[in-house]
């Protein structure tokens, strides 16, 4: 273990082995930093803050402050960080609220650039990466895989499904399908995320099944709920499957449609 003798280390702070902390770096008396954990100079890591093994928090990122919620009384809530996180300069996190469940959570192997925010109660999976200065507002639900453009906003309560990716400089208001792909300044659903399908190793198959599926959900009879139960009842495949779970499940947003 390493610590710099410039910074403030509460004695109940629990810390895992071969955890390094730079200068002017102030850690909480509820945080716990699992092994190898490093927090370099300048960041702040206060509130019941747990940081999974091999995260690394850069300079000046403020981690598990008070929620931005004018609701907040005190309540005694929590921010989960999962493991071999890269939580870059200025980033911000705060911890749940009593209200919302009492939980922020980001999970493994995800990247926060410079800048970006995740509000009270939000729920990030694996792998996301969130790009410089993106917003994720309270009570939001992102999940694995998806990757959010620089400047974006995401609204509180939105849902984005796994594999989706957010362009630059885009305001979502409303739930984004598994897989899909939302431009403009006001989030538009302007098709399939193929670059991060073929990315992630899906064969031709199974992204002509999501292919046909979209074209379903934009073209096809009724309402879009009504072309997602059909969905449902036909899907061939596991991604198809998802996301017409993920349309018919229960939310607080409507949704982006396909164009």
């Amino acid at each position: 273990m390493s610590i710099h003798p410039s910074s403030v280390v509460d004695p109940a702070a629990r810390l895992g082995a071969g955890v390094r902390i730079g200068p002017f770096c102030v850690i909480g008396p509820d945080v716990t930093l699992g092994d190898r954990v490093e927090v370099k100079s300048h960041a702040v890591v206060t509130g019941w803050t747990d940081v999974g093994a091999d995260s690394v928090i850069f300079p000046h990122a403020t981690v598990g402050e008070v929620p931005q919620d004018l609701k907040y009384r005190g309540e005694r809530t929590r921010l989960i960080i999962g493991a071999r996180c890269k939580i870059r300069e200025s980033v911000t996190l705060n911890t749940g609220t009593e209200g919302g469940g009492g939980i922020t959570a980001v999970g493994d192997d995800c990247l926060l650039m410079t800048g970006a925010h995740v509000g009270h109660d939000a729920r990030l999976g694996n792998r996301v990466i969130l790009a410089n200065g993106v917003a994720i507002a309270g009570h939001c639900q992102i999940g694995d895989d998806v990757i959010v453009g620089g400047l974006s906003g995401v609204h509180q309560w939105v849902r984005v499904g796994q594999g989706a990716m957010i362009g630059a400089v885009t305001m979502v208001t409303n739930d984004v399908i598994p897989y899909g792909l939302v431009q403009g300044p006001r989030g538009v659903l302007d098709g399939l995320n193929l670059v991060g399908l073929k990315r992630r190793g899906l064969d031709r198959a199974a992204i002509s099944a999501l292919r046909h599926a979209y074209e379903a959900l934009a073209k096809g009879d009724g309402a879009f709920q009504d072309r997602a139960r059909r969905l449902a009842e036909t899907a061939e495949t596991d991604e198809v499957r998802l996301m017409a779970a993920f349309i018919l499940s229960g939310s607080d947003r409507s949704f982006l449609t396909p164009t």
